[in-house]
């Protein structure tokens, strides 16, 4: 029975050479000379962002997305936290999203049931398996899933006859 795997994953080693870029570009910059300014990745998949200011962090922010689309990084996948001011230093903690959550399969086992399509979906961790009898059927999941949004970047692979 042909079947594909629905998953949402971002691939580390791109972000961090985007990090890398971003970084680069932070050091020659006019409006962040003399700045400690700085991008780091910290336990796995959080970037921490940290400046003098809070608009500084917006403006690094906007920097690292354009890096990050720039090398094929979804950037709904990135989950911003709140600035924390400490002294002379604003920090910000950007979490990088990896698999797709419980509440959000869920959401995309309804929509599917809700197209009729005969396929069957299963929740198996933070992946979904999309089976069916006809290859047709699968493509039209597909299609169906690209056209609505669930918040997160979704791949479609592993795909079997």
């Amino acid at each position: 029975m042909p079947s594909f795997d629905i998953v949402s994953e971002v691939d580390m080693h791109e972000v961090n050479n985007a990090l890398d870029q971003s970084n680069r570009e932070v050091g020659t910059r006019f409006d962040f000379k003399g700045i400690d300014a700085s991008f780091e990745l910290t336990n796995d998949s959080d970037i921490s962002v940290s400046a003098e200011s809070d608009f500084q962090i917006q403006q690094m922010l906007e920097m690292l997305r354009g890096k990050m689309v720039k090398r094929g990084i979804d950037i709904k996948s990135l989950k911003e936290g709140d600035v924390q001011l400490v002294g002379k230093k604003a920090s910000m903690i950007v979490a990088v999203q990896q698999g797709i959550e419980s509440e959000i399969a869920r959401k995309i086992v309804k929509a599917i049931k809700e197209a009729k399509l005969k396929v069957q979906t299963a929740i198996q961790g933070e992946k979904l398996r999309v089976t069916g009898k006809k290859r047709d059927d699968l493509q039209q999941v597909i299609a169906l899933l690209k056209e609505s949004s669930f918040g997160v970047p979704l791949q479609y692979e592993n795909f079997r006859d």
